[in-house]
């Protein structure tokens, strides 16, 4: 049996991209905050007042991972729980200012980080290149969470 050409795997080539991520984002961004964790506090920066299940929505992270990470940034004093008023069962988050600051220190560093990332794509490739892998990656949640089903529609 051949061996197979993994340069026409996708799940390769996604995890030597997310490899090449990493050690850009650990060199160039954070040591200490990871990239989901950045994606919740950028998600709460756009939206404050989010609850939790909400969060993990927007940045397409799992009810357990969301978790974890809201645990996670509530210990380095980024984020507060606040009880819903509406809802005393459910928890909104909010940034605290250390948090606000975290998120401006950052932001500057990611956009360094994606210029190194994105180098050896021009303007035009850097477009399609998000066009595509944002293509794939809806399509795939769409596989995750399929649209309610159509209501039947009576005959006669």
């Amino acid at each position: 049996m051949a061996a197979v050409d993994l340069a026409t795997h996708p799940g390769h080539l996604a995890r030597r991209l997310q490899q090449a991520h990493y050690l850009l984002w650990n060199s160039m961004v954070s040591e200490e905050i990871t990239s989901p964790q950045f994606a919740v506090l950028n998600a709460l920066v756009a939206e404050p007042g989010l609850d939790q299940r909400t969060v993990g929505e927007r940045v397409g992270l799992d009810r357990s991972t969301i978790a974890e990470v809201v645990s996670r940034l509530g210990r380095r004093g980024l984020l507060d729980k606040v009880r819903d008023p509406q809802d005393g069962r459910r928890f909104l988050l909010r940034l605290t200012d250390e948090g606000q600051r975290t998120h401006r220190r950052l932001t500057v560093r990611t956009a360094r980080m994606n210029q190194v990332f994105l180098a050896p794509l021009s303007a035009d490739e850097q477009a399609l290149f998000f066009g595509l892998i944002r293509r794939v990656a809806d399509a795939v949640e769409d596989l995750r969470h399929p649209a309610e089903p159509a209501a039947a529609v009576p005959e006669g």
